[in-house]
């Protein structure tokens, strides 16, 4: 996808809504990172923001994750295919293309959040193929499965 916003909204934790917290995390299950290398720029109850958003707390950003991507497969059939059953005395390493888990700082952006909900929109965007170095274009490279959000005191 080229963009996630929650809908519905996420209720709030009482710990949240009192600011009753020490450090706050959301973090994102099952990312895809089969395609392009991109960022994901999260940003809290701005719904309607875009590449062109500032980074900043006063926009609702939050912070981002990076995720390398393979850029597709290269290698024989079956190559990158990850398995479904692995046997529990198999001691090689994980297969490189299991989905990932990112965890984003949240903190001092949910401090600012008023009320008891709240909207997590992700704008996921790749480097531009112009001359500009600073060029950022949103791409359709966002997936995954399911976020969280955490409270600890």
């Amino acid at each position: 996808m080229d963009g996630y916003t929650t809908d519905p909204a996420i209720t709030l934790p009482p710990a949240a809504v009192a600011n009753d917290f020490t450090h706050a995390d959301i973090v994102f299950y099952g990312i895809e990172h089969r395609g392009p290398s991109f960022a994901g720029r999260v940003y809290l109850n701005s719904p309607d923001v875009d590449v062109d958003t500032p980074r900043q707390l006063e926009h609702g950003y939050a912070g981002s994750f990076v995720i390398f991507g393979h850029g597709g497969c290269f290698g024989d059939e079956g190559h990158c295919n990850v398995p479904t059953q692995r046997d529990p005395f198999d001691s090689r390493p994980p297969h490189g293309l299991l989905p990932q888990t990112q965890p984003v700082d949240v903190t001092e952006a949910l401090r600012r959040v008023e009320g008891g909900e709240l909207t997590v929109t992700v704008v996921p965007v790749v480097r531009g193929q112009s001359e500009d170095e600073g060029e950022f274009v949103r791409a359709d490279v966002l997936f995954f499965t399911e976020l969280r959000l955490l409270t600890y005191r």
